[in-house]
């Protein structure tokens, strides 16, 4: 073998070690986005699982949809607290989907027809709010979430327990 052919070979190798190598980091690279992806939704599953806010849920969830803003306000400071708690929790949720660190996807199977319907509740509530403290960005990642959902029809998605009735798991 001459000295020619040898850098050839080498030329070879080094090309074939750059390409394994990148295969190797966009591998590395998806496994991350799959954990963040269930650790953010490992995430949302606690945060619906405490005390404040099933109390938070169980009140707006008792106002009727378009619920006037004096409604919300007639259950007194506990009721607005509640409002509140729940407008955080999808303030929260809002950010992570639009900056792509949960997919609407997820989040519309694990709670997207909830949101839809507590943000009717609230709605009037909010838009007063804005108005008497002039600030316009209260609330606002709820709102742009549930302007998704009903953007992609999420929230009309078929309840799980018909949607997946003939599911086995994985073998």
């Amino acid at each position: 073998m001459d000295l020619q052919v040898l850098a050839n070979l080498a030329q070879i190798v080094s090309a074939l070690a750059v390409v394994a190598a990148i295969a190797f980091g966009l591998v590395q690279i998806r496994q991350f986005q799959l954990q963040r992806r269930d650790a953010a939704a490992a995430e949302l599953i606690r945060s619906f699982q405490d005390v404040e806010f099933t109390h938070a849920f169980r009140l707006i969830s008792s106002l009727p949809n378009g619920a006037p803003a004096e409604q919300l306000r007639a259950g007194g400071p506990e009721m607005e607290d509640a409002a509140l708690a729940v407008g955080m929790r999808y303030e929260t949720i809002g950010l992570l989907v639009c900056r792509g660190i949960m997919p609407l996807s997820l989040m519309a199977e694990l709670t997207g027809a909830v949101a839809v319907d507590l943000w009717s509740k609230m709605y009037n509530w909010v838009l007063l709010v804005r108005k008497e403290q002039s600030r316009d960005h209260f609330l606002e990642w709820f709102q742009w979430l549930v302007d998704q959902l009903q953007k992609a029809r999420r929230h009309e998605q078929m309840p799980a327990y018909v949607g997946y009735r003939d599911w086995s798991p994985p073998k």
